[in-house]
């Protein structure tokens, strides 16, 4: 009897729950629901997987795909502060880097940020803290056998009424270690990202992502790509889901780099 009670109360919790999740969202519109979802650090739970593929990779040319899965989790600190945190999980397959190598697929290494945010922000919103680079790849090719710790930093502009968010994303990480697989290393990242919104949940958008690897040789250093695409917000019941499409050419890109970079991504949102 206790057991059966037990399930009674967890599946009306359940339900309480999706009611909640119900009248949250259905009180925003699409183009709401499209500028909190390009928010990197907004009050939300969402789970992106973001699919990367890479053309023209290394010294064989391959294409090269990465799939991040990057749950964003917000922690709420006080009535003033939030913990958004942000993991990356790369699911990577790798092709051929030499002649008579096979393609290597595998998990890469995790990245965790966790951004100290203002609960209440203003039109500019700000996040801040460490980022954490976690050996967690099952192959040489697919990572680093040493941590890696950094900061982190967030900046945007995201106003009722207006139609434009921009901001930019931006890390760099150190190894703290370098006697494992891999040695020891140093990598920058800046994602400079603007949206413009319209009616209904469609937008257009440019998030380009460049990378520098401190340690490499001049000239093979950086990876800097120019693009941008299309995203809309669509609904799975009452569940939203963010969708984008776009294409980065890499105007600057390391001997080996890829050239061309096809981005999709899906998002599910869930209240916090």
């Amino acid at each position: 009897m206790k057991d059966r009670f037990k399930t009674q109360v967890q599946v009306t919790a359940a339900l309480a729950v999706l009611l909640i999740t119900s009248q949250a969202f259905a009180e925003l519109s699409a183009e709401e629901l499209a500028k909190l979802a390009q928010n990197p650090v907004g009050n939300l739970i969402s789970v992106p997987f973001q699919n990367n593929t890479n053309f023209n990779y290394g010294p064989e040319k391959g294409t090269q795909n990465v799939l991040n899965i990057q749950p964003v989790i917000p922690v709420s600190v006080n009535s003033e502060w939030n913990i958004i945190t942000r993991t990356i999980v790369p699911v990577i397959s790798m092709p051929s880097l030499y002649p008579g190598d096979d393609r290597t697929n595998g998990i890469g290494d995790t990245v965790f940020t966790g951004f100290l945010s203002p609960a209440n922000p203003g039109k500019w919103i700000w996040g801040a803290g460490p980022v954490v680079q976690i050996p967690t790849n099952n192959d040489r090719e697919l990572g680093n056998n040493n941590w890696g710790l950094g900061p982190s930093l967030v900046v945007l502009r995201l106003e009722k009424g207006d139609p434009w968010v921009f901001g930019f994303l931006a890390n760099n990480i150190w190894s703290v270690s370098d006697d494992n697989r891999g040695g020891s290393f140093n990598n920058g990242m800046i994602q400079p990202f603007v949206n413009y919104n319209f009616e209904g949940g469609f937008y257009l958008t440019s998030a380009p992502i460049s990378t520098v690897d401190w340690k490499a040789d001049s000239g093979n250093q950086w990876t800097v790509p120019l693009g941008g695409g299309v995203g809309k917000i669509f609904h799975l019941g009452k569940l939203p889901v963010n969708t984008q499409l776009g294409a980065y050419y890499n105007v600057v890109t390391p001997d080996d780099g890829p050239d061309w970079q096809i981005r999709a991504q899906v998002q599910f949102m869930f209240p916090k």
